[in-house]
């Protein structure tokens, strides 16, 4: 009986987390406040300082914080060390200043006002340095503007962020005084760590792309998903074995497939757990958000919110404009940059279990960061405004975006590649898929980089920036595939060009009724070429073909509209008719 009551409990607190989640999520995204901060809310609501629907449980917790791994995990997928080369001068030029003047600032202020000592402060000023990767690029993607100068400013600072949380955890066990000791030398320690590493790097490069290549040979989406989880999970538990940081792990197992052709749909696999787990993070944090202690102190929290919001505002704005950014550009990326961000929680939450701040600290931080995040929206929209009345000169203008230049091709067969290799030798960028192994690695034996995925589903369109590109292109032989992913790009972003290679006649008759913008028959144009050729080599004029060509495309599209009214059979009579009068070839 205990267990079936234990069981029932269980069941009544994950109906409860999801439905917060699904009523709360929807309704902070109309209100284009974003997903963190409804979660935050839900938590808040439903914790125990409030309606006391949702019981604060340490294993929830610890759970949840699996959550952050895989955010990790995604941030390095979307990076390759190429790519971190090439921004090295923002992101380490631009990115530490920002995170080291506004850590020393906040740090300073906090010191000045005795409310802890110089190590606390140091690590709650860098903590609030942080802005809300989550936040800031869904603001950007909402308002359409992710190919714009702005956003070009503010991506290399969050990742310059984003690569600082790692040892930003790490330090907090080091400043707290809780290092465990260890009979272990100090230079063992550090070679066990660089060996595990190294060991990563060549299991990377060699192991994991024929791993990846064997699972997807099955066919199973549930092994691939499971082995994409695998690597992940054993990935940072050989990390913090180590001795580093399993955030550490998780963004180094990121980074070694960023370069891989299944990187799409692992990243795909991953997001909806990923995205429930992070979002039951930050259900917890807002569990664990004391709301007499910020109502007793509301005047503290709501001027520090403010103070924050300019500082950081301000702080990006004077580093943008001194690393040579237009004063519109720079004010869109200090509003957009100008909130706390999730990781600040995940900071004040360990600083608090290693007794670096008090709970109350921890507390009063995080509303203040909540607070923050609210502001931002009116803030970037105050900004865009302001600036856009200094008139009508370049400065204002917003670049072209490079990112959405892009047209993805689902399906590598033979059609496939010869559109591709068009479109590329025409400058134009093309993001291949095809979930055929053996397809993907005939394509590399030529140079050619296609992603593993299956493309009739939306969330793979979605992972490969459907949303910011300039068409897609079906040629899959799968028809149903097809269809489905006609129908999501409908969807979703009904003005985007479909552009659709119909395996035969009947699967043109099935997919027009989507409304994709271009169907073509795969066999048609190759056919009647061959005709033409024919044709021509039996005497007849060019002339007489054309007519003759003409002539059966007309017919063949009022047989194709007859047998979508009427069925297969219909129109079959204009499948004999002779063309005009039987013409001399001569």
């Amino acid at each position: 009986m205990a267990s079936e009551a234990e069981s029932g409990e269980f069941l009544v607190q994950a109906a409860t987390y999801l439905g917060a989640a699904a009523i709360a999520v929807p309704l902070f995204n109309r209100l284009k406040l974003g997903s963190i901060l409804g979660y935050l809310s839900a938590g808040v609501v439903l914790g125990p300082h409030a309606l006391s629907l949702l019981k604060h449980e340490e294993g929830v917790f610890h759970v949840a914080e699996f959550g952050v791994v895989l955010f990790l995990f995604i941030i390095g997928l979307e990076l390759s060390l190429a790519r971190l080369w090439a921004m090295r001068r923002s992101i380490f030029g631009l990115g530490f200043a920002q995170m080291a003047v506004t850590g020393l600032l906040i740090a300073s202020a906090i010191v000045a006002t005795d409310v802890m000592p110089w190590p606390a402060a140091v690590i709650a000023g860098l903590a609030l340095a942080f802005s809300s990767t989550a936040l800031a690029m869904q603001l950007i993607k909402d308002r359409a503007e992710s190919g714009s100068k702005y956003a070009a400013r503010a991506f290399p600072i969050l990742l310059f962020q984003d690569l600082a949380v790692i040892p930003l955890l790490a330090a907090i066990p080091v400043v707290a005084g809780e290092l465990v000791s260890t009979d272990q030398s100090s230079g063992l320690a550090a070679a066990k760590a660089v060996g595990v590493v190294i060991a990563l790097v060549l299991t990377g490069r060699f192991l994991l792309n024929p791993l990846l290549r064997l699972v997807a040979s099955s066919g199973s989406r549930e092994a691939f998903a499971a082995t994409a989880l695998f690597i992940v999970a054993a990935t940072a538990l050989l990390v913090d074995w180590a001795g580093l940081s399993m955030a550490l792990g998780a963004f180094l197992a990121g980074v070694m497939l960023a370069e891989s052709a299944y990187r799409h749909q692992v990243e795909t696999d991953i997001e909806p757990f990923r995205g429930l787990l992070l979002g039951l993070f930050f259900i917890s944090i807002g569990m664990r958000l004391d709301l007499p202690a910020i109502v007793a102190a509301w005047p503290v929290v709501l001027g520090a919110a403010a103070g924050l919001v300019l500082l950081k505002a301000g702080v990006v704005y004077g580093l943008a404009r001194a690393f040579k950014a237009e004063h519109r550009e720079a004010a869109k990326t200090g509003a957009v940059l100008s909130q706390g961000g999730e990781f600040a929680f995940v900071i004040f939450s360990l600083g608090a279990a290693a007794a670096l701040f008090s709970d109350a600290q921890a507390t009063l931080m995080s509303a203040i960061v909540t607070l923050s995040m609210a502001a931002t929206p009116g803030l970037l929209l105050l900004a865009d405004r302001v600036t856009r009345l200094r008139g009508p000169g370049a400065e204002g203008l917003e670049g072209p975006s490079a990112d959405s230049d892009h047209i993805i091709i689902v399906g590598f067969g033979r059609v496939g590649q010869i559109i591709s290799q068009v479109l590329t030798n025409s400058g134009v960028k093309v993001t291949a898929i095809d979930r055929n192994p053996d397809h993907i690695r005939n394509a590399e034996r030529f140079g050619f980089k296609v992603y593993y995925g299956d493309g009739g589903r939306f969330d793979t369109l979605f992972t490969a920036g459907v949303l910011e590109s300039r068409g897609v292109i079906l040629t899959m032989d799968d028809r149903a595939a097809v269809n489905r992913a006609v129908e999501g790009v409908r969807a979703w972003t009904p003005e985007l060009p479909v552009f659709v290679v119909a395996h035969d006649r009947m699967h043109e008759i099935a997919v027009r009724p989507l409304r994709p913008d271009v169907i073509v028959r795969e066999t048609l144009e190759s056919s009647l070429l061959m005709a033409r050729e024919v044709l021509r080599r039996l005497g007849f004029a060019d002339a007489v073909i054309d007519d003759f060509i003409e002539e059966f495309r007309r017919r063949d599209r009022e047989r194709l509209l007859a047998q979508i009214d009427r069925g297969p059979e219909a129109g079959a009579h204009l499948m004999h008719q002779p063309f005009g009068a039987a013409r001399d070839p001569r």
